[in-house]
This record gives structure tokens, sequence and C-alpha cells, in this order.
């Protein structure tokens, strides 16, 4: 546990382990986590004031506005204040960035810098019973007979999502938006980032960061 109020924001393209390590840290150090996505959900089930203008957005097939998804979160931030929390899934313009800063300074932003190549090859080995979601990983989880569902015996199909083509175009531009955020978070020196291929390889670190913190950070690279 951190004995002080923490507030921290955790990044990483997708299929580079961030829920795998945001569950980690909720677990040894006690925090709220709260996922943009959730967030966003919930207002508008809600019915708040954010999360009704949110929804006129969505329902035309448009983004939300940085103005509105920053009201949306610093809504819930609020909810919690007196705990220490990690957020996930936000920001991801710099507009966002700079306006949460400003309602609500962040201690520490880990960053996972996962290989591109790694999140490719791990995600292409992915494949989906489409009628009940069941995921298999051909390395980590695998069909008891390849290509075929544990439970029905239907074929496996690998969705679109997974494949290398979709996932690298989906990779980039993450990064194309992360990149000016991250830049934002360094300026602060609050920016600490862990470059491996697994989560088992990263954990250790971040872990040895959240327990030892100090302000601002001494070495913001680990790898």
């Amino acid at each position: 546990m951190i004995s002080k109020i923490f507030r921290t924001i955790i990044i990483g393209p997708p299929g580079s382990g961030k829920g795998t390590i945001s569950t980690r840290i909720v677990k040894d150090f006690g925090m709220k986590h709260l996922s943009s996505g959730d967030i966003l959900r919930k207002q508008i089930l809600d019915g708040t004031a954010a999360g009704s203008t949110a929804k006129q957005f969505i329902d035309k097939g448009q983004l939300v506005p940085d103005n509105v998804m920053v009201q949306l979160i610093i809504n819930e931030l609020k909810k919690i204040q007196g705990n220490s929390w990690l957020l996930d899934g936000f920001p991801r313009t710099l507009t966002q960035a700079k306006s949460l800063y400003e309602e609500e300074p962040v201690d520490v932003v880990v960053n996972l810098n996962v290989p591109f190549n790694v999140i490719i090859e791990r995600i292409e080995k992915r494949w989906t019973h489409i009628p009940s979601g069941r995921i298999y990983h051909t390395e980590f989880n695998p069909p008891k007979l390849q290509g075929k569902d544990d439970k029905t015996g239907d074929d496996l199909i690998q969705r679109d999502d997974d494949k290398p083509e979709t996932v690298r175009k989906r990779l980039e531009t993450f990064q194309n938006l992360t990149q000016p955020v991250l830049e934002f978070y360094r300026s602060k020196n609050i920016l600490a980032e862990f470059t491996g291929s697994y989560s088992n390889e990263i954990w250790p670190e971040v872990h040895k960061l959240l327990s030892t913190y100090k302000s601002p950070l001494q070495y913001t690279e680990y790898k």
C-alpha cells in the first residue's frame, strides 16, 4: 500500500499488457481503477450532463470532444477524493492531458513501451469463437483441437482486428496520438517508461518504482 494519496496514469498500446499491469497495481497498492470507457458508459447510463452531451456525439458516430471527455473524467475523480487512483485509457490527446493536469495534478505516468513487432506477433496468434466470444491463443491458450472451439467444435476465426496489417495501423495511430501526451508528461518530470516484451518482465520494475516513488522522478526509463 502507498501511504499518501497517489494519482497514477497508465499508458500503453493495444496488446501491451496494460490490463495485466493495471490489475497488479490495483491489487498491490490499493488504488481505485478508473477506465475511461467504463466512465463514459456509466455517465451516459446515469444521465449526467456530460454523459448526455457525450451520447449526442456518439449517436451521430462522432468522437466525443476533448472538453466533454475531460469533464466526464473529472466528475468521477471528484467522487473518489481521498483515495489513490489509477486512470486507464485517458488522456488520449495533448489537450486532454493539459486540461486534466490543471484539475488533477498527477504524481506519475506509467508508460509501457512494448515493441510493435512483439505486439503484432502476440495478437495475430489470437483466434475467436464468434458465437460465445471465447478467445484462444496458439501459444498461451491453445484450443484442444487446432482451429476448433473446445466446447462446440465450431471453427475458430481470426477477427479482422487481430490481423497483422490491421494491428499495425492501430498501433501507428496510437503512437501518433500519444507521443505529444508523453512529451507533455516528460516535461513535468512525471513520466516513467518501461521497455520490455512481457508483463512479467516489466512488472517488477513498475512495482519497484511505485514502492520507492520520489518526486520528481530521478530515473525515467527502465529497460
